[in-house]
């Protein structure tokens, strides 16, 4: 998701890599940060493989920082993997949210719409945090007070994203769309 984040931000401007952090920070938050021994690492590799090029401008301090710039290989990757994400990053939400910040990147409203018909059908097929006898526990069943909470407020929030995703694919295929 280190590697799509770089793409994707870039896909947008060039920027250097403390900008390029504090952007993939803000879209992870508190729930996965980025650190330096990561992100240097994936530009490293990026920049290795022809995905993004570099070069060196004078800072606004003393120092001279080093700005990114997506290749036309680079950009070939995005949208590869904008239009093929892994399951992972279909079925979990922070994956998710990464694919959604940039899938507008993706030219063709059919590929968008398949994107997300992918995460409504997994959120679609009966799920739980917890089980008995193989079964879904759902909130009504549940004593606890708390895994009750859980349950409550997962299934409030997969209600409202289905309906946006019915929404949005209704938006990019339904009738009088061009393109």
């Amino acid at each position: 998701m280190l590697e799509l984040s770089i793409l994707g931000f870039l896909a947008e401007e060039p920027l250097h890599g403390y900008e390029l952090k504090e952007r993939i920070t803000a879209l992870t938050g508190h729930v996965r940060p980025v650190s330096d021994g990561a992100l240097y690492p994936a530009i490293t590799r990026l920049v290795t493989a022809g995905r993004l090029d570099q070069h060196t401008e004078d800072g606004a301090g003393a120092a001279p920082r080093r700005v990114l710039t997506l290749t036309d290989r680079g950009r070939a990757d995005l949208l590869e993997r904008l239009r093929r994400p892994k399951q992972a990053e279909i079925t979990d939400q922070v994956r998710f949210n990464t694919v959604l910040a940039f899938l507008r990147h993706l030219p063709d409203p059919a590929e968008q719409a398949a994107v997300l018909r992918r995460r409504l059908d997994f959120l679609e097929a009966p799920a739980s945090f917890f089980y008995v006898d193989g079964e879904p526990v759902r909130a009504e069943r549940e004593d606890d007070l708390f895994r009750r909470g859980m349950l409550r407020v997962a299934r409030a929030t997969g209600q409202a994203e289905r309906a946006w995703l019915r929404e949005a694919i209704e938006e990019l295929t339904g009738p009088g769309r061009t393109g």
